[in-house]
């Protein structure tokens, strides 16, 4: 052992001390009488001195007279048999005591030779940092310890091969000492790190083993997240399993079809382990199938949760499969029954569950599984109450072998709005070897099918056949009885003009015309929802047009409703008719406003729906795209089911007689879907009513960019000229000299148009059909300024009758007039025809204004 601690220390050196002045006192004392009375004195006062001295330095703690303990010699004899090196160093770092293994470590040969870490190690370059850190941990008053590696050991004599070395660091208080002392340990741990590399060696190989074993295996956590992956399995599947990383890849990713149904249809007891083998279909990172059979292991916790679960994978398409030669044909049915997008099970005689494939474990994933099938599942529990007796009826006829059974209409039993199909074939026995016990049971097959879409999709079909059915019926009576308007209104004109308000019978003919413009508003609504109506689209934003909007909306809402307007932000712009909008906006409001006799709230609410947005609503027609969205919004009575499914049909109402005429939300149908949109209605009972309108995006077009550029810079010229928009206004002056060919194919409508010119100052020839005017051009050898021609004619409609015009005489002007919208027929005229638009029914002063617009007109 090597203690610094037998070298003569201060108080050592202090009794030496005191041992050399009592001897020189005797030697005095001795020689008392040959020493002259100075040097006596001189001596005395020295002792004193040094007796004071003394006192002074055990007050003050400098020095200690305590004797050396048998367990100070205890702890010293254990410390110097471990097998770790120990020294310890004062806060000046000077070595205080250091135990023998530190100096067989270090190579030390007797105290002169020991040296601290700092001293020791601080010059290496992989050893210096390490004690560098340690020492900086003990300045701050804490333990710690740190490994390093060096080319050869630290003592002389080793073998020339790397040592590993583990040095720790702490810090204690010695007793009689205020600065606290460090030790410091140090071991060599080449022998565990070479253990621990073979052991890291063996590892390797084990799982080089598995890697490359002629089977795939992978595992899973809890939450069915790939865990392990062998390389076998990796490279059937084709993706790096370098870039794999542990729990951030799903199982459902690479097992293909209806196959995790199979997997998780796996379920073992609480505390248990379950194992099962299933064939199956994996997935490809380029998309293919690859047919495998799984040695399915799954452990639960005893809680019954999954805890982890591992799988070994059996390549089915390898020749040398070991099941390949005794049940290849097993494994292919296998794989096409469970590969089948039909759910199939097979029923015993008394209606239990057989056997199923993995689209069947899916479509009754809530009921069905592989753990609950050894408990005997009856078909029956899967289907409805209400149908169960039927099952059970077809069951009876499969029992019978009849080839004949009707399908089984049913649903979910939890889940009334999902809709199945089922098919029940009887098993015929022939065929079946002896020991297949469990076909022997099976008496029939069931084939199930989800119809809940294609239902859906029906029901779909026959309201959109019956809206259509309807429509044509609506805009058929619409464009008849506009002629017949048409004839009321051009006959009204023609009498005000001979009749003056003094007049009695002025008073009637006003209202006979207000009656005929109060029908025409009926009209409209009716090709509206018929989606011919006349629309004038311009782009919009609907910012500014329910700002305008506000104050109108708040006087038909009244004093009780409370109405909120809520502007989307960077709202996108729309191309529709405004006063059309303005119209839907001011009949979903009053329809609010009705449904809360005692107050309540409506919202309306613009908004921008994107195309990933749009594919979130749970609306089967709208179609992914970017919208603009309208919700009127109220706190009323709400709609019940079976009536919002007619809400859009005209004359339909809710409402009492003579309050409503059924139109408006038709009105609103039409109208939206006539602009490009859809419109929807969701309704609580009892908590009110959501109307949704999608209106398109507007995203105009390179050319329409550049028209808007125009248009905008006509209008800043025009302000600066002091011009307003009115001056472009139809002219006061509605007369003419031009030569007219009128074609009407209604007898009074025709007249009144005819009459209602001619007053003017025009030169009329009339024709009944497209035919006839073409005689009558012939006659006038082409002499014709414009043609004034309804759209739908016999024997010749008016498209037809402007193509035939321009192959004679390309200059003449056209001006086509309908109950039908613009849109309805200009798609099959020539894209260069110009040509003019007048809406059925119009008045005297409506036809001669645009009669006068269109001659003006520059071609």
């Amino acid at each position: 052992m090597i203690d610094e601690t037998m070298r003569p220390g201060p108080v050592a050196r202090l009794l030496i001390f005191a041992a050399v002045l009592t001897a020189t006192s005797v030697v005095f004392f001795l020689f008392r009488e040959q020493l002259e009375e100075p040097v006596l004195l001189a001596f005395l006062g020295l002792l004193a001195m040094i007796g004071v001295g003394y006192l002074f330095a055990t007050v003050v703690g400098i020095v200690k007279i305590a004797p050396r303990s048998a367990s100070d010699e205890l702890s010293r004899a254990f410390v110097d048999t471990m097998s770790q090196g120990l020294v310890v160093t004062d806060g000046r770092d000077r070595i205080i005591y250091a135990n023998r293994a530190w100096a067989k470590l270090t190579g030390a040969i007797d105290a002169r030779d020991i040296r601290t870490p700092r001293s020791l190690l601080g010059d290496e370059p992989n050893a210096g940092p390490i004690v560098a850190r340690l020492d900086k941990m003990l300045s701050d008053g804490k333990s710690d310890e740190g490994e390093f590696r060096l080319a050869t050991a630290i003592a002389p004599g080793h073998e020339p091969i790397p040592h590993w070395y583990r040095l720790r660091a702490r810090t204690f208080l010695v007793p009689g000492q205020r600065r606290p002392a460090s030790a410091w340990q140090l071991m060599d741990i080449t022998e565990e790190r070479t253990e621990q590399e073979r052991f890291f060696q063996e590892l390797q190989h084990a799982i080089d083993h598995l890697d490359h074993a002629p089977a795939g295996y992978f595992s899973t956590d809890a939450d069915g997240r790939l865990t392990y992956v062998n390389a076998t399995l990796a490279e059937w599947l084709g993706f790096d399993l370098g870039t794999f990383l542990p729990g951030q890849t799903s199982l459902a990713t690479i097992v293909a079809g209806d196959g995790m149904a199979q997997i998780r249809s796996v379920r073992a007891p609480a505390g248990n382990t379950r194992d099962a083998v299933l064939d199956l279909d994996m997935a490809t990172v380029d998309g293919a199938a690859l047919p495998v059979r799984l040695m399915h292991r799954v452990t639960t916790n005893r809680d019954g949760s999954v805890s982890n679960a591992r799988t070994i994978v059996l390549n089915r398409t390898f020749a040398h499969d070991v099941t390949a030669n005794t049940g290849a044909a097993e494994a292919r049915f296998t794989r096409f029954f469970n590969s089948t997008p039909m759910a199939i099970a097979s029923v015993d005689e008394e209606g239990r569950i057989v056997r199923t494939n993995a689209p069947f474990l899916r479509l009754f994933s809530g009921t069905v599984d592989q753990a609950a099938l050894d408990h005997d599942v009856r078909f029956e529990n899967v289907i409805a109450d209400a149908d169960r007796p039927a099952f059970r009826k077809a069951l009876q006829l499969a029992r019978d072998g009849q080839a004949e059974i009707s399908p089984l209409e049913t649903c979910m039993p939890n889940a009334p709005d999902r809709q199945l199909r089922c098919y029940i074939h009887a098993v015929v026995d022939a065929g079946v070897s002896e020991g297949e016990e469990e076909a022997r049971r099976e008496v029939g097959i069931v084939y199930a099918v989800e119809t809940t879409e294609q239902k859906a999709l029906e029901q779909q079909m026959v309201q959109s056949q019956k809206m259509q059915a309807v429509g044509q019926l609506a805009g058929g009576i619409a464009h008849d009885f506009n002629n017949v308007l048409t004839a009321i209104i051009m006959a009204t004109d023609l009498l005000l003009i001979d009749h003056r308000p003094t007049d009695p019978s002025f008073q009637d003919i006003m209202n006979i015309k207000q009656n005929a413009n109060r029908a025409a508003s009926l009209v409209r609504q009716l090709l509206a929802f018929s989606r011919r109506q006349t629309l004038r689209p311009e782009v919009l934003d609907l910012t500014d047009v329910m700002a305008d909007l506000r104050m109108l909306l708040t006087r038909l809402a009244g004093t009780k409703v409370d109405l909120k307007v809520e502007h989307g932000r960077d709202l996108w712009r729309v191309f529709a008719d405004l006063g059309q909008f303005e119209q839907v906006i001011v009949n979903l409001v009053v329809n609010a406003r009705d449904a809360m006799p005692e107050g309540g709230g409506v919202t309306v609410r613009t908004r921008n729906i994107t195309e990933a947005e749009s594919r979130g609503f749970d609306y089967r027609e709208l179609e992914p795209a970017d919208y603009v969205a309208i919700e009127v919004q109220d706190t009323g009575t709400g709609i019940e089911p079976d009536v919002i499914k007619k809400i859009f049909e005209p004359f339909f109402t809710t409402k009492e007689v003579g309050k409503g005429t059924g139109l408006g939300l038709s009105m609103v149908y039409g109208f939206v879907k006539q602009s490009g949109g859809f419109v929807y209605a969701d309704s609580t009972p009892g908590q009110g009513t959501t109307f949704r309108i999608f209106l398109p995006r507007y995203t105009p077009s390179a050319a329409a960019q550049a028209a808007e550029a125009d248009a905008l810079e006509a209008e800043r010229s025009a302000a600066a000229a002091g011009k307003s928009d009115m001056a472009a206004a139809a002219p006061e002056d509605l007369t003419g000299t031009a030569t007219v060919l009128l074609v009407e194919d209604e007898d009074a409508v025709r007249m009144g148009n005819v009459r209602a010119l001619a007053t003017r100052g025009y030169d009329v020839h009339e024709a009944a059909s497209g035919v006839e005017a073409l005689e009558v051009f012939a006659e006038l050898d082409g002499k014709i300024d414009i043609v004034v021609s309804d759209v739908v004619m016999p024997e010749m409609d008016g498209p037809t009758l402007l193509r035939e015009l321009r192959a004679r005489n390309n200059m003449v002007k056209f001006i086509f007039v309908s109950g039908y919208a613009e849109e309805a027929f200009s798609k099959n005229l020539p894209e260069d025809a110009n040509f003019g638009f007048l809406a059925k029914p119009f008045s005297l002063k409506q036809l001669a204004a645009t009669v006068k617009e269109m001659l003006e007109k520059d071609d």
